[in-house]
């Protein structure tokens, strides 16, 4: 069996197939999954970072709070021993007892504080009365406190909660007291935790609410990639008309504004190579008929060989003519077809007269010459002018006028070739720049193939330009090449 064979369009074929994923690898590996699966870790990430946060700046409040708490009593406690005992109008003096008495009955501590007074190194009283088990009168903190010669604050950790405390020691002649603010964060901690698990709660709630409006929203967005992905996919050589609607600002609109613009230049491409191949095809045809019935016919008789070489020799020389004129239209779709310059107007205008009076007998005159400059490709615009004085040629007659001349008007340079000759029917005037377009007045066939006007407006419109015309039957016709001085495509020297 003989192998089998695939061209590049198979290869790309078999190579795409390969390529695309099935159904169910779309789903998870898909750009649509991805945008949900990095949303949702970030949403994760953040939202433990904003937990641990909110968990530190709720202790830190805590803690600041418990501090206010400790020192105001503290504060209160120093004005009272500065004052007098209000069951007798006197100065406390050395009764510490007394100060401590007055203290607890008229304060009422606040939820988890507790006000702890010691008397010379043995617990007095408290308020309230009933105390944790950390500091009853016996436990360890109480007779540390109970030592403390110089006021005091710190926290005491337990397996449970933490203990922040504030002591006054009281020294009154031989009486030695110490007052102590004791608080007890073990409540306090269970309302920090309960917060943050309501807060742990809400957010896994709200990121599920949002992962699934993310995946609508990311759907939504990524509907004009799947409309991409469809047209691209309905497109072929024989129909590249499709595009993509743009819609938004965004970098999406921008990508489909992109591909849109891609396939301008894909459809323009491929129109060029259609033209091409049917241009040559239509034209080259004729020719090769001809030079293969003569060469067929050929005889021995010297003078039929030469007579036959002359003929093969003119419709070669026709057929390479009009290979570089098919050329010539194809470079002009191309961005490096004009080579700028600053070119001078009134020069170039007296240049193309002394060129074009060397074409054929005729009434040359120079009408006007522009003065100015104009950013352009001298040796094109050059080229469009010869065309168009060669085409008038061709339309006339020995003794009739042909006028060449210049202007700067309205921010355009505008290049004319006027003549006397048949003139062009009105019919003919739309299509007459079309390839191998010929008005069908003519008295003669040019020599060329057709393609002399619609060189000179493809030259005229990759200047940014047009080409206008003026004609009427029998009173001869004005050919007018504009260049806007301000070229549109930022030419510049």
């Amino acid at each position: 069996m003989a192998p089998k064979i695939f061209t590049g369009r198979n290869q790309n074929a078999q190579i795409t197939k390969k390529n695309r994923f099935p159904g169910w690898r779309r789903i998870f590996f898909g750009v649509r999954t991805r945008i949900l699966i990095s949303y949702i870790v970030l949403m994760i990430f953040s939202t433990l970072v904003s937990i641990l946060a909110i968990y530190e700046v709720l202790l830190v409040r805590l803690d600041e709070q418990v501090e206010n708490v400790l020192i105001n009593e503290v504060k209160e406690f120093r004005r009272l021993t500065e004052g007098r005992n209000p069951s007798t109008a006197q100065p406390f003096g050395d009764d510490v007892a007394a100060i401590f008495d007055v203290f607890l009955s008229r304060n009422i501590p606040h939820e988890d504080t507790f006000l702890i007074t010691l008397l010379n190194g043995k617990f007095y009283k408290s308020s309230p009365q009933v105390l944790p088990v950390n500091l009853q009168p016996n436990s360890a903190f109480v007779k540390h406190w109970q030592k403390f010669k110089q006021p005091k604050q710190g926290k005491e950790f337990t397996s449970t909660h933490t203990i922040y405390y504030l002591a006054e020691p009281v020294l009154k002649g031989k009486t030695q007291g110490v007052f102590v603010v004791a608080y007890s964060d073990s409540s306090a901690h269970q309302q920090v935790n309960q917060a943050v698990i309501v807060i742990i709660e809400v957010t896994i709630a709200v990121l599920a609410i949002a992962s699934v409006l993310a995946w609508i929203v990311a759907g939504r967005l990524l509907a004009p990639l799947r409309l991409l992905i469809e047209t691209a996919r309905s497109i072929t050589e024989s129909d590249l008309s499709q595009r993509i609607p743009v819609q938004g600002v965004d970098q999406i609109a921008e990508l489909t504004i992109t591909f849109n613009e891609m396939l301008d230049r894909l459809q323009t491409a491929f129109a060029s190579q259609r033209n091409f191949i049917n241009d040559a095809s239509h034209e080259l045809r004729t020719p090769i008929t001809i030079i293969q019935g003569h060469l067929e016919l050929l005889g021995d008789d010297p003078q039929e060989r030469r007579e036959t070489v002359e003929l093969v020799t003119d419709e070669l020389a026709r057929m390479s003519r009009f290979v570089d004129d098919l050329l010539l239209l194809a470079k002009t779709e191309q961005p490096n077809f004009l080579n700028l310059q600053t070119v001078d107007i009134s020069l170039l205008t007296e240049e193309l007269y002394t060129k074009a009076t060397a074409l054929a007998e005729r009434d040359w005159r120079l009408e006007h010459k522009g003065v100015g400059r104009i950013v352009a490709d001298r040796h094109r615009l050059t080229q469009a002018i010869m065309n168009l004085a060669q085409n008038a040629t061709q339309h006339t007659s020995d003794g009739d006028v042909i006028a060449l001349g210049s202007v700067v008007t309205k921010g355009n340079a505008r290049f004319w070739v006027r003549d006397t000759g048949v003139g062009i029917a009105p019919g003919d005037q739309e299509r007459i720049f079309e390839r191998f377009a010929r008005g069908s007045s003519s008295r003669r066939r040019s020599e060329g193939a057709g393609l002399g006007l619609s060189i000179v407006s493809a030259i005229a419109t990759a200047h940014g330009g047009r080409v206008e015309l003026k004609s009427k039957p029998g009173k001869g016709s004005t050919f007018t090449i504009v260049i806007p001085l301000d070229p549109p495509f930022g030419g510049s020297v």
